[in-house]
């Protein structure tokens, strides 16, 4: 089934020549469905290249999906034009009154500053506060995923002395989480970020659950128990060459402390075309969170806010796991291949 997309937006073309099926308004209107109803808080400097990457991953999901995009209103763009921001984007004033079956929090390149020193942080609490009477399941991502962590849930950030930067093995907690069915004992997830979350607050709180875990970029997936909340401190959503683009900006910056990507180029050789190694896991993801959300949101959503004040908001999982590989022998996956790529 095709995603339906506000009439215009840019990504439609991109997303026409990849072959992903997108219908405007007019037409996914005349389909007898209801469609999923998403709405993406994009806080990217560059917002439609953040568009097409979520777009192509929710277009994985055979469930017809009607998507909104929000914006704050206590920071300015600099990277797209006033006028797409006009055209395509609303303030929390506009959606108030509205009822979502899924809520997207995107990253921002703000993880090194305190939280309450990012000029739109208010506004970002009292976005979160609407979502959680608003909205059946929202995925926060990134610095979204530490800023909802903390706010909600007491998590405290954690700043690293250098970023980190690469793709890293993320080892799978539990085989038959719904959210993470399918997955590879190891994944491997983009992470490109200047702080992380305080494990063992993630840890003390009785509604969170690690799902993936890796040993140099620590949690990459966490949940809530009932899986109303997931925060991806990774960027599955990334394309093949992000981190490449990145890492060329920070280097024509004369930027002295960039790291180089790890386990992105083959033989760590810039000059090689970088390896697509996380778009299975990043499709699975966000197609095993469109079905959870579609099996179980209420086809009227204005019972969402009853039913998350009765705790009756999804399933509730009561298994806990310690970070760590699944294997029991010790096995350290990927120290070195031929191909010169996977250190973890």
């Amino acid at each position: 089934m095709p995603i339906k997309i506000p009439s215009g937006l840019p990504a439609r073309a991109i997303l026409d020549s990849e072959r992903i099926f997108a219908l405007e308004k007019p037409e996914a209107e005349r389909q007898r469905v209801r469609p999923l109803k998403l709405v993406i808080l994009n806080l990217m400097p560059k917002k439609i290249e953040t568009e097409t990457q979520l777009l192509r991953l929710i277009s994985k999901s055979p469930l017809q999906v009607e998507i909104d995009f929000m914006k704050t209103s206590t920071h300015e763009a600099t990277h797209v034009s006033a006028d797409h921001l006009l055209k395509f984007y609303e303030t929390l004033d506009a959606f108030r009154d509205n009822y979502y079956d899924g809520f997207v929090v995107t990253g921002a390149p703000v993880e090194h500053m305190p939280f309450e020193d990012v000029d739109y942080w208010d506004e970002f609490k009292a976005i979160l506060d609407w979502a959680s009477t608003h909205v059946f399941s929202t995925m926060y991502l990134c610095w979204g995923a530490m800023g909802a962590l903390n706010y909600r849930y007491g998590v405290r950030k954690i700043d690293y002395p250098q970023k980190i930067f690469g793709v890293f093995p993320q080892y799978l907690q539990d085989e038959y989480c719904f959210l993470t069915n399918g997955f590879d004992e190891i994944a491997l997830q983009p992470h490109s970020r200047l702080a992380g979350v305080n494990e063992d607050d993630v840890a003390a709180s009785p509604d969170l659950q690690v799902l993936t875990w890796g040993p140099q970029s620590g949690p990459g997936l966490i949940a809530t128990r009932d899986f109303s909340e997931v925060f991806a401190l990774g960027h599955w959503e990334y394309g093949k060459y992000t981190l490449a683009e990145e890492y060329e900006r920070d280097m024509n910056k004369g930027m002295t402390n960039v790291p180089f990507p790890v386990n992105y180029f083959p033989h760590d050789d810039p000059k090689l075309e970088p390896l697509f190694s996380w778009r299975a896991h990043g499709n699975l993801l966000w197609r095993n969170w469109l079905n959870w959300v579609y099996q179980t949101t209420p086809y009227d959503l204005t019972e969402v806010p009853g039913l998350r004040k009765e705790k009756k908001l999804g399933t509730d999982r009561s298994i806990r796991h310690e970070p760590g590989s699944p294997r029991k022998d010790g096995f350290a996956p990927f120290a070195h291949d031929g191909y010169g790529v996977i250190e973890g």
